[in-house]
């Protein structure tokens, strides 16, 4: 069966399936994984320490898949200047950039007069029209169960999709609860052009970076198993539950201050779980997806499952 979509055309990918932008994890291994498995993988910017260091990646992906693929700016969650990282897109040429977090009208100013697609992450309908008036090309909405920065509002994937849907005419982009291909159907039912998946893709053979001891969690948890921190700072983000996040909230419910927290939401704690695997002395990211995940497989052989479990779906309703 065919998978053309209106963001399969526009990004120019076989399946309309895009692999979130993954801070710490998303680098050239898995980025061209998707890519070459007819998706679009990405490379995470904001988590490269120098603008040599994004090429270095870029360059890396130019090498490993002659597919598209894309560099994601999580500009909201690391207090970092950008405008450096994302002129090394630029000059390499980078053919999709997408935005998440924070206000993402510096960016777009950047990109003016630039050949490449513009994808901005939004929680809420708002956000998806502003992005639109911005010159987005599509918006990835988040619902609540996604994993890491979600939006303020508890509304869940099924109900925010078809708003943003209804008030943009721009393609969208279904993100949050999506790991299989009964998600993928369910996205496009809901009048989405494609998904974007995070969790999933942190439980596959390619992402190299995230330690045994993640993806273990990642496959024997459920969906009980997520908490949402930093409510009381305003940017609240979905977490694997261990006594870390249990700390968290405790001092957000004492103090809500960013000075009390900043050391145990800090990068370094959330690298001490991903890289090191040392579970209980950090924290990690995860959606309410991982009740839907139960191994480990390539990204090839994930995208085959999805793939035939979809098709499956669509004979069916014919």
């Amino acid at each position: 069966m065919e998978w053309r979509t209106e963001i399969t055309d526009l990004l120019h990918i076989k399946y309309p399936i895009i692999q979130g932008g993954l801070a710490y994890l998303a680098y050239s291994e898995l980025a061209a994984a998707v890519s070459n498995a007819g998706g679009l993988g990405q490379i995470t910017a904001m988590s490269l320490s120098s603008p040599e260091k994004l090429r270095d990646e870029i360059r890396k992906t130019y090498a490993k898949t002659e597919n598209p693929f894309g560099v994601n700016f999580a500009i909201g969650q690391h207090g970092r200047p950008f405008s450096h990282l994302l002129d090394i897109a630029i000059e390499e040429k980078v053919p999709v950039i997408s935005m998440t977090g924070g206000n993402p009208a510096p960016l777009f100013d950047q990109l003016k007069g630039v050949d490449t697609k513009k994808l901005v992450l939004v929680a809420s309908k708002r956000q998806a029209v502003k992005a639109e008036q911005l010159g987005a090309d599509a918006v990835m909405v988040v619902g609540q169960e996604g994993g890491g920065h979600l939006g303020r509002n508890d509304t869940g994937t099924f109900v925010l999709v078809p708003q943003v849907v209804d008030a943009v005419s721009i393609p969208v982009i279904a993100s949050g609860g999506i790991g299989d291909g009964r998600g993928l159907m369910a996205a496009l039912s809901l009048g989405a052009e494609g998904i974007e998946m995070g969790t999933r893709f942190i439980a596959t053979k390619e992402c190299v970076h995230a330690h045994g001891n993640y993806k273990k969690e990642i496959v024997t948890s459920d969906e009980n198993n997520t908490v949402i921190i930093k409510k009381s700072l305003g940017t609240p983000a979905r977490a694997i539950a261990n006594e870390w996040t249990e700390k968290i909230i405790q001092l957000e419910n004492k103090f809500g201050s960013y000075e009390q927290l900043k050391d145990y939401i800090s990068g370094e704690a959330n690298k001490r779980y991903i890289y090191d695997g040392k579970i209980e002395e950090g924290f990690a990211w995860a959606g309410q997806v991982i009740g839907l995940i139960h191994d480990v497989p390539s990204v090839s052989e994930l995208f085959s499952r999805i793939i035939k479990d979809a098709e499956m779906i669509r004979q069916k309703w014919m």
